[in-house]
Order: C-alpha cells, then sequence, then structure tokens
C-alpha cells in the first residue's frame, strides 16, 4: 500500500475559513508525498487562494457547478492510484484516511461510515436510515451510509465510473450504487463525523427526493427486476383480488380486472427486457475493461 500514490479530493465552495485547516490536517496525517486537489467550485471567496496558500493544488471552476461536478472533476485531475474523497468543511478526520487505505486492495471501495457518536441532526439521521434501508433492498447488501463523502476507491474504477455521477450531492448515492450492483466489492469502517463548520449546502426535501430518484435510476440501471417487479406482482394481485371480488358480488369478470392483470403482464414483460438491456451493457463494459 505505501508503494501506490495517494490523491485526496476536496470539492470546495466558500470554505475560505476551514480549508486550510482541513489541508494541513491531510498533509500531517499522509505526508509530502501525497497530492492533495482542492476543487474550488466557483467559490466568490478566497477558497482557492487559502487553499494554495495551504500547499495544495486547485483545480478551479468558472462557476458553481455542483458538489458532484467539483468531485468528478478531481478524479479526472487525480494522478493517484488510490482516491480518497472528503468533504472540505472540517467533518472528516484525516487520521481516519489511513484506516479507510488499509482496506482498498481487499476491497475495490472503502466508505466511512458515520456512527450514531457523530455530531449530526436528528432529522439527517432519520433520512441517512431510510435511504439505507431502501439502498439495501435495491443492491441486496447491507449499506451502512449511503450519503457519506468520506471514501476511498481505486483510482482506475473511479475514472471508469465517473460519467456515471451527477453534478449534485447525490454523487456518493450513485457510486456506492453502482459499485455493488456491477459487481465490485464495497465495505464500509465505522467513523465520527465533526459538526460541519459553516451551514449545510443540502436541501433535504429538495435533495432527499433526488436521492430516491438516482437510487431508482442506477437500480433500473443494473438491476431492473428490483424495480419492475413489485410494481407488476402488485398489478396483478390487485387484478385477481378485484375479479375474485366482482366474481363473488356480480358474477362477472370486470374491465377493470382485464386492466389491472394486463398491466402486471406487461410490466413483467418490460422487466424481462430491460433486464437483457441491463445485462448487455454490462458485458460490454467489461469487454471494454479487458481491452484497456
Amino acid at each position: 500500500m505505501n508503494e501506490q500514490k495517494i490523491s485526496v479530493v476536496l470539492p470546495a465552495f466558500r470554505e475560505e475559513k476551514v480549508i486550510g485547516t482541513v489541508i494541513h490536517g491531510v498533509r500531517s496525517v499522509m505526508g509530502s508525498g501525497c497530492e492533495i486537489i482542492v476543487v474550488d467550485d466557483g467559490s466568490p471567496d478566497g477558497t482557492g487562494k487559502a487553499a494554495e496558500d495551504a500547499g495544495a493544488r486547485v483545480v478551479r471552476h468558472p462557476y458553481n457547478m455542483g458538489n458532484g461536478a467539483a468531485v468528478k472533476s478531481g478524479i479526472r485531475a487525480a494522478i493517484g492510484d488510490i482516491i480518497v474523497m472528503m468533504d472540505s468543511d472540517g467533518q472528516h478526520k484525516p487520521e481516519d484516511i489511513p484506516r479507510l487505505l488499509e482496506q482498498v486492495g481487499v476491497h475495490d471501495m472503502v466508505i466511512g461510515a458515520r456512527t450514531k457518536a457523530s455530531e449530526t441532526s436528528v432529522h439527517r439521521d432519520v433520512a441517512n436510515a431510510i435511504y439505507n434501508k431502501f439502498a439495501a433492498y435495491l443492491t441486496k447488501k447491507e449499506i451502512l451510509d449511503l450519503t457519506s463523502g468520506f471514501r476511498a476507491i481505486k483510482a482506475d474504477i473511479a475514472k471508469r465510473f465517473v460519467y456515471l455521477l451527477p453534478n449534485t450531492f447525490s454523487y456518493p448515492t450513485t457510486l456506492t450504487l453502482s459499485l455493488i450492483r456491477s459487481g465490485h466489492s464495497v465495505t464500509f469502517i465505522p467513523i465520527v463525523a465533526r459538526k460541519r463548520e459553516g451551514k449545510s449546502k443540502i436541501k433535504l426535501l429538495k435533495d432527499g427526493v433526488r436521492f430516491f430518484l438516482i437510487m431508482l435510476k442506477i437500480a433500473t440501471l443494473y438491476s431492473p427486476f428490483r424495480v419492475f417487479l413489485p410494481v407488476s406482482v402488485t398489478f396483478f394481485g390487485l387484478g385477481i383480488g378485484y375479479y375474485a371480488y366482482t366474481f363473488i358480488t356480480e358474477h362477472r369478470f370486470t374491465n377493470m380486472s382485464a386492466l389491472l392483470l394486463g398491466n402486471g403482464v406487461i410490466i413483467f414483460m418490460m422487466a424481462l427486457i430491460a433486464e437483457q438491456i441491463a445485462q448487455l451493457r454490462l458485458d460490454r463494459t467489461e469487454e471494454q475493461d479487458h481491452k484497456h
């Protein structure tokens, strides 16, 4: 692991006051050989200048493009064998980075899962618990922290999946689900997150809806049956139930029963087609990986 070059990517927007402290913390733990990339996402303050003064390599966006876009720029710019992503607001402890790196190699991506001891708000904890349960259903794997922005990943894998990542705060969701559903090894290690400096830029309702849509999108992309099949079974079950009811009460088969049953069959057939398309896509991705 010591022979591999490490790149630490810090997406930053209006973090002038704390970014220098975060960079010095990373440098003190990782040493001079670690590449530290700060992506200044169009900050109107002196975030970029503060990062340069602290010794980081700065990539600048001409305007605010989003947290995910900043992470994507950092991944593309990184030259290390392993990329560590962490927030630039002081939440994540640099001393936890070696703990993540210890598991990279055995696993393709290691995620820092926030424990109950973390200084996070109650409503955020409840929302994360819901996301984790839903993601566990989609992936058939226990998910301890779907939205954590603190993670270490093999650089070649990160660069392969970077095109899938959205420009918003939901990039951790996309990256986690994409890797798991495509057969890569992902694990979680417990961390204690500190209270962030300044005000959170995540809007709970707006970004919460976006997280669910992202999860459905990725599930449909990699495992359509997990989305289509419950809907098909629901329609089919309602059709059978309504037919039984009308047969007992009216002794006839109604148009509504036919509609519900027909929808159940159609959605099931769509699931079969979507599953085949998803498999072809995965096969093609693996072929391209072998060529590289």
